[in-house]
């Protein structure tokens, strides 16, 4: 995938501005950044569901959008919709009415589905019942039912514990690999990004940096996203400064991380989803 100048204002008020980037295919694009960022504002622009200026571009598949599917940050599900696990899957893969039964072959369909994600013994459980992280696993079964060649997700694992989210992490990228699909993901977990990720781009309004996890989340680039010293890296310590003598987060560093024509740009070879 390939954006050029996207751009989107509402309301009079500039959300994002000239995102140039291009996506790797097969990979997992990470996007980072503060609240109100435009992390989420991207996501509909790459499905097509906010206006937008600029060109979104897929030169690998001849520039017709491959098939997608999108998780949202927010789903909101009835406490007391009647419908398991098994049949909530089986409305996206059977025509016929559901009280009339699941068909079996539908039903192995559904149970596959459930065991990629690792969340088979929720196959009987109502949809109503289920804790938040076991209602993410569920729709991300949903959304690899479709086979997507571009899958896109906003922040899949929030509310979910640590070890939940570690978990929901390696269940995703075990997918990945196994389904072939591009990644495009929102995370405000940037241990977990520095892990899984092989491209992050890094939003606030504008694109401060892209390129891989240890290029991207400098210590510079957080603190101009988050406005506080944060380092991933050990040698992000190694020169102390004035600021935080303790992390060193600053290094010494003279990039700015600005907005604008000086920001670095993204890399521009390579196969683009």
């Amino acid at each position: 995938m390939r954006l050029r100048g996207l751009t989107v204002q509402r309301d009079g008020l500039s959300i994002l501005s000239d995102i140039n980037a291009d996506i790797p295919r097969g990979g997992c694009t990470v996007l980072v950044g503060p609240n109100g960022a435009g992390k989420s504002t991207l996501l509909l622009c790459l499905i097509g569901e906010m206006p937008h200026e600029g060109r979104v571009t897929f030169p690998a598949s001849g520039h017709t959008a491959p098939r997608m599917a999108y998780v949202p940050q927010h789903v909101q599900l009835d406490a007391g919709l009647p419908l398991t696990v098994l049949e909530f899957l089986a409305l996206g893969q059977q025509r016929r009415p559901l009280w009339l039964g699941i068909a079996a072959s539908v039903r192995a369909q559904a149970l596959n589905q459930l065991d990629a994600v690792q969340a088979a013994h929720l196959a009987r459980r109502r949809m109503g019942d289920l804790s938040g992280g076991e209602q993410r696993r569920v729709l991300l079964a949903a959304a690899l039912a479709r086979r997507p060649r571009l899958l896109l997700l906003d922040e899949p694992a929030a509310g979910v514990d640590a070890g939940g989210e570690r978990l929901f992490w390696e269940v995703l990228d075990a997918a990945r690999r196994e389904q072939d699909f591009t990644l495009i993901m929102v995370s405000h977990n940037l241990s977990l990004t520095a892990h899984y990720a092989t491209q992050v781009l890094c939003l606030k309004g504008c694109l401060l940096r892209s390129g891989t996890p240890h290029t991207a989340l400098t210590a510079p680039t957080l603190r101009a996203l988050f406005g506080v010293p944060i380092h991933l890296y050990p040698e992000q310590c190694e020169e102390p400064d004035e600021t935080c003598a303790q992390c060193g987060a600053h290094c010494h560093s003279t990039d700015t991380t600005a907005c604008g024509p000086s920001a670095p740009q993204p890399p521009r070879s390579g196969s683009l989803a």
